[in-house]
C-alpha cells in the first residue's frame, strides 16, 4: 500500500475502536468487556469487526469461553495502550479539574477491614473540599487489580504492601501496629500468647491472615479456632470467651470505644503494618486521579 493509501486509511480510523480493542485484550471476554465499556456485546463485536477490516488482519480468536489475541494484536497492544494513555492524559491536562465545581465519580477498592477506618475520614474531607464529588468504595480483588485500574473500572486501590507489576504505582498511606484484644486485663508474654486460642479476621476464604503471615516468618504458628470476616464480630466473640484477637491498633481503638474489651500490647516485636495507595501508570498525570491521591494522603500526612 502506498503512502497516500496509508494516510487515507489512518484518517478513517476511529479512536473508540482502539479503546474497545484495549479492553477486550485485558478482559479476554466479550461479555466482561461490554460491561466495562457500558456497551452491548453485539456492539463490541461490531467494533472489533470494523477495526479488523480497517487494519486488514484478524485481532482475536475464540478460546474456551473467551477470546485470545492473535500475534498481530499482541504486537499492536503496547503501542495502542501507550497512545490511548497519552491521549487521555492530554485531554485531562487540557481540561483541568476543579474539585469545588466539577461533578465527578470516583471508585476506590479496599477491603472491608480497612473501609471503616478510612472511608469515613475520606468522605468527611471530600464533603468539605469537593461537594460535587461522588465516591464508591468497592471490594478489593487483587487478582483483577491491575486490569481494573488500567480499564478505569477503578481509580485507586488501598491495600497492604504488595508486589505488583511495573504498570502500577504506589505511595505509602500510613503505618499501623498490632495489638491484642482480650476480654480481661492480663499480662501476656510470648509463651502465654502462643498457648492461647485465637480468633482471626480475613476477607479471603483461604490463606493466612496478615498477622499470621508475619508470625510465620518469625517461626510461630498460633492456635486459630475461629476465622471471621469482620472485626466487629471478632470483638464480640472475644467479649464472651477466652479468645485473643490480634489486629491493627487504629481499628482496635475505634471498636474498643464502642464495644469494650481490653487492648493489650503485642508480646512479640512485629514489623509495622504498611498501607499503600495504588494507581495505574497511565493515570499518573491525570488531574482527577492526582487530586484524589492527594486527598487520601492528606488524611494521614
Amino acid at each position: 500500500m502506498n503512502p497516500v493509501q496509508d494516510s487515507a486509511r489512518l484518517a478513517r480510523l476511529d479512536l473508540n475502536l482502539f479503546r474497545v480493542f484495549d479492553v477486550v485484550l485485558r478482559e479476554r471476554n466479550l461479555t466482561r468487556a461490554a460491561e466495562v465499556l457500558f456497551l452491548s456485546q453485539s456492539a463490541v463485536s461490531h467494533a472489533l469487526a470494523r477495526l479488523r477490516e480497517q487494519l486488514g488482519a484478524p485481532l482475536f480468536v475464540r478460546e474456551g469461553r473467551g477470546v485470545a489475541p492473535t500475534a498481530f494484536a499482541e504486537r499492536l497492544a503496547p503501542e495502542i495502550r501507550e497512545a490511548l494513555a497519552l491521549f487521555e492524559q492530554a485531554v485531562h491536562r487540557g481540561r483541568g479539574f476543579d474539585p469545588r465545581r466539577d461533578v465527578s465519580q470516583f471508585t476506590v477498592a479496599m477491603n472491608d477491614v480497612l473501609e471503616p477506618s478510612i472511608l469515613p475520614l475520606l468522605v468527611a474531607r471530600l464533603r468539605a473540599h469537593a461537594p460535587e464529588v461522588r465516591i464508591s468504595s468497592v471490594r478489593l480483588d487483587r487478582a483483577r487489580l491491575e486490569r481494573d485500574l488500567a480499564s478505569g473500572r477503578l481509580d485507586l486501590s488501598i491495600d497492604v504492601e504488595q508486589q505488583t507489576g511495573a504498570e502500577l504505582k504506589r505511595a505509602a498511606l500510613l503505618q499501623d501496629t498490632f495489638c491484642v484484644v482480650s476480654q480481661r486485663r492480663r499480662k501476656l508474654d510470648v509463651a502465654k500468647y502462643m498457648a492461647a486460642r485465637h480468633v482471626t479476621v480475613s476477607s479471603r476464604r483461604t490463606g493466612l491472615a496478615v498477622e499470621d503471615l508475619v508470625l510465620s516468618r518469625l517461626g510461630y504458628q498460633r492456635d486459630v479456632v475461629v476465622r471471621c470476616q469482620h472485626y466487629e464480630a471478632a470483638f464480640k466473640l472475644v467479649a464472651d470467651s477466652d479468645l485473643l484477637l490480634t489486629m491493627p491498633r487504629r481499628r482496635a481503638a475505634e471498636l474498643h470505644a464502642l464495644l469494650g474489651n481490653h487492648l493489650l500490647p503485642m508480646p512479640l516485636s512485629l514489623p509495622p503494618l504498611e498501607l499503600h495507595v495504588y494507581w495505574h501508570r497511565q493515570t499518573d498525570a491525570d488531574p482527577r486521579n492526582r487530586w484524589l491521591r492527594g486527598e487520601l494522603l492528606a488524611l494521614t500526612g
